[in-house]
């Protein structure tokens, strides 16, 4: 089975972003879906791994593919978007979203689609990466698997289990992205749970845990690609799986919901969007 095809060179991946970024709030917008600041914030971070990054085939089945699991499902737009611009969903069905449509306001897994968990609850997906990765060490399989979540439901207990389980077995063969937007629903994390002025708050917790860290703008398309890429090249060389945390804007590519907690499941109005946006 061919490698898929669509594999981006650094320069090219600024203009798909962009192209995703727009088409996501345009669907969603004009279909009346909320968590669409969820969704930009971690554009950016998913075409590289979609576009670059992962190992894929025109099969979204094929049994070599690398795994993403996407933890914070409901900021799924942006995959969504990529998903359809891949092939492996149908345009009309990501165009017909909230009307009918068999894609839901969370991610569903549906293998056949590209799609590989279920995480509407927040904090399952971190776990079922690991187990998927643990599997793939057992069996000698050469794939990889990303587990990308949100900063918020890094409160969960259930991820911190999932961690001590990755480093105890040294799944070298697991990549975390925490998508860090310090916002979760309708407030900035250090209102509600992170000590406040501790930037470095998920860094410092999961170095102590075991995982080996960087942390990038995680709007820099070429940063993220530079450390994903030695990551990868260094896999073998690691004894401890990695994470990568991702500085982001919630809202990212609007200027009227960047940073603005009420949009976390709130549509903007015509008049708001007259604030303009960030790509072309």
């Amino acid at each position: 089975m061919d490698k898929y095809k669509i594999k981006l060179l650094k320069e090219q991946l600024l203009d798909k972003a962009n192209f995703i970024r727009k088409d996501l709030i345009e669907v969603t917008s004009k279909n009346g879906a909320g968590h669409i600041a969820s969704s930009l914030s971690c554009v950016d971070l998913l075409v590289v791994l979609y576009y670059h990054i992962m190992n894929l085939s025109d099969d979204p089945q094929w049994e070599e593919r690398d795994r993403l699991v996407f933890s914070k499902a409901h900021g799924c737009y942006g995959v969504y978007s990529i998903l359809v611009d891949t092939g492996y969903i149908e345009r009309e069905n990501w165009v017909n979203f909230y009307k009918g449509s068999f894609l839901q306001g969370c991610l569903e897994r549906s293998i056949e689609h590209g799609i590989e968990a279920s995480c509407g609850s927040l904090g399952h997906g971190l776990p079922q990466a690991v187990g998927i990765a643990l599997g793939a060490k057992i069996q000698k399989r050469n794939y990889h698997t990303y587990c990308l979540v949100g900063d918020g439901e890094m409160q969960e207990g259930s991820n911190w289990e999932a961690i001590q389980v990755a480093v105890k077995y040294e799944l070298t063969n697991l990549t975390v992205i925490i998508d860090q937007n310090r916002l979760q629903a309708m407030d900035f994390l250090e209102n509600v749970l992170t000590p406040k002025g501790r930037k470095d708050d998920l860094k410092i917790k999961m170095e102590a845990f075991g995982f080996i860290s960087k942390v990038c703008n995680g709007h820099n398309l070429e940063e993220i690609t530079t450390i994903l890429n030695n990551r990868i090249e260094n896999q073998e060389k690691n004894k401890a799986p990695f994470v990568l945390i991702a500085n982001t804007i919630k809202g990212y590519g609007m200027n009227c919901m960047e940073n603005v907690p009420k949009f976390h499941f709130r549509i903007p109005t015509k008049e708001e969007r007259k604030k303009g946006v960030r790509y072309e």
